[in-house]
Formats: C-alpha cells, structure tokens, sequence
C-alpha cells in the first residue's frame, strides 16, 4: 500500500502511474480539494481540516510493506516505526538510518527561524530531476517490498 500525503503533494501523477503498473494500491489522504479518480487501484481519503489530520490518518495505518510519501519529518519518523518506508517527494528516503539526524536538523531550523523572523526559509525549486528521482526511489521501494527486501 502507498500512503500519500496529498494536500501538497507533487507527484500524485507519478504516484498513480507506478501504483498501477505496480498494481499496488494508493491511498490519498487530503483535506479535500482534491478530484476523485477514476482508477481502481486509488483510494482518496478526506480527513477534517485540523492541521495534523491527514498525518494522524496515515501513521495510524502505516506498517510494514508499506510507503508512505510525504515530506513531513515527524510524520516519516512514525511511518518508519511503524515498520513502513517513507519517501519525500523529490526521492529522497527517509530511513531508520538518517531519521534522527533529520529531525534533529528540523528541531534546529525551527529554533532559528524563531529566534530570527527575518530569516527566510525557501528551498530549492522541485526540479525535474526531483521528479525523476521520485520516480526511481518508489519504483524501487514497491520492487523490494514485493520481494520481501528491505530495498
């Protein structure tokens, strides 16, 4: 199963095409504003408007064999203690590994930016190579789950 935390979310397209070729369900979790779609192996899911529903929604669910696409950390952290992989959406896996790190990393930009409102955020552009990545790490992740591999 892919879990994907849609409201945001870039690759919806390419989730749905690699979940049909890997005929594995997907299931789209949003605050709605999302269209239904008309393929059988995508399931959306409309959760309140409460800022942390769709995670709630997600880490309640996730497990084992499962991915979950999002790009929020402490939601990654639950899905890979749940047993789940997590994929942000340029490609990048979060993993048991790096989790830590990444949210330590987090924890210190928030204290940052509240230290200094004038530091601006602002990443980098989604790229196509960002795309592409995506792309190949869910492929990927779908491959080695279906054979029992950790990927």
């Amino acid at each position: 199963m892919i879990y994907v935390d849609a409201d945001a979310c870039p690759v919806k397209a390419e989730v749905e095409e690699i979940a049909t070729r890997h005929k594995v369900p997907a299931v789209f979790v949003s605050n709605g504003g999302l269209r239904p779609s008309p393929n059988p192996f995508v399931e959306m899911v409309y959760v309140p408007a409460d800022p942390d529903a769709a995670d709630i929604w997600i880490a309640d669910r996730a497990g084992p064999g499962d991915v979950v696409v999002t790009g929020d950390i402490p939601l990654a952290a639950r899905a890979i203690e749940a047993g789940a992989a997590a994929l942000k959406p340029n490609g990048e896996a979060f993993t048991a590994a790096n989790i830590g790190t990444v949210l330590a990393t987090r924890d210190l930009m928030t204290d940052l930016r509240a230290a200094d409102p004038f530091r601006q955020g602002g990443g980098r552009a989604f790229s196509r190579a960002d795309r592409a990545r995506f792309r190949d790490t869910l492929d990927r992740l779908l491959r080695a789950a279906s054979t029992g591999n950790k990927g």
